[in-house]
């Protein structure tokens, strides 16, 4: 394992706040640390937050960048257990958003004695429409023109998917905040982890999580469907899904008191 200060360095590594419980905190796809701010002020209270940015994201060491490990969600799974090894945590809680839902379900598959709990942010074991048993929410040809926009036109894809993800009727600055921070990645590292995240299948993964899970589900998401938090649900053995009154896929930003409360009542 890669020593401690250069693991804090390559992913950001931020702790804030005062409490026994230690809650680690994963972004989604194309964001950063930066977006749990809304939320922080509800948790930093009762826990202990582990804030990191996944290698190509936000204010990570981009020379620690490997395709061929981040190519596939193990490889970002890898990175949450080495920040975990590196701090010496135990009795984590791990909130993951969006892909990081999958990515911290990894996480507790390969090292289960590490994790307490599950909270997962409108996640989505898979993007891909199955039928007729799974509805991902994307047809494959969809998801490969999307994946080829960002070859020829990225600026376009990031303003295309910006609203897609945040929901229309948000403020325009949340749209504009998102599509900037998808900007700033590198088009080839964002490829890279849009191709790991939009066109695996971890579906099959679901039934092996020990932990206690929370799915929170946005009512209206256009990346993961209702009916997405269903299945996961279904799958966890023992999970609870709360259903949010919300248009969206970021309900930490848009939502943060109800996301907030929620992983508070689930932690107690």
């Amino acid at each position: 394992m890669p020593h401690l200060n250069e693991i804090l360095k390559r992913n950001n590594v931020k702790i804030i706040g005062k409490g026994d419980k230690t809650l680690i905190l994963a972004h989604g796809f194309g964001c950063d640390q930066n977006m749990w701010r809304f939320i922080i002020p509800a948790l930093e209270n009762h826990f202990t937050l582990v804030l990191f940015d996944y290698v190509g994201s936000g204010n990570s060491d981009i020379s620690q960048y490997n395709k061929k490990r981040y190519s596939t969600l193990d490889g970002y799974a890898k990175d949450v257990l080495e920040v975990c090894g590196a701090l010496e945590l135990t009795n984590v809680a791990f909130i993951g958003h969006s892909v990081s839902g999958t990515i911290g379900a990894l996480a507790a598959i390969e090292q289960p004695e590490l994790f307490d709990q599950l909270v997962m942010v409108c996640p989505s074991p898979c993007f891909l429409n199955f039928y007729p048993g799974y509805f991902g929410g994307f047809e494959q040809q969809d998801l490969h023109e999307l994946l080829s926009l960002m070859d020829k036109n990225y600026i376009g894809w990031a303003n295309y998917l910006a609203p897609l993800v945040m929901g229309s009727s948000h403020p325009d600055e949340f749209i504009a905040e998102l599509s900037g921070s998808f900007c700033s990645t590198d088009p080839l590292i964002a490829k890279n982890f849009a191709e790991a995240t939009f066109l695996s299948d971890y579906r099959s993964t679901l039934k092996h999580i020990k932990q206690p899970s929370l799915v929170l589900q946005s009512e209206h998401d256009a990346l993961a469907p209702a009916s997405v938090g269903e299945f996961v649900v279904n799958e966890i053995p023992n999970a609870t899904l709360k259903v949010i009154s919300a248009h969206g896929h970021c309900i930490h930003m848009t939502h943060p008191e109800i996301v907030g409360r929620s992983i508070i009542d689930f932690m107690s």
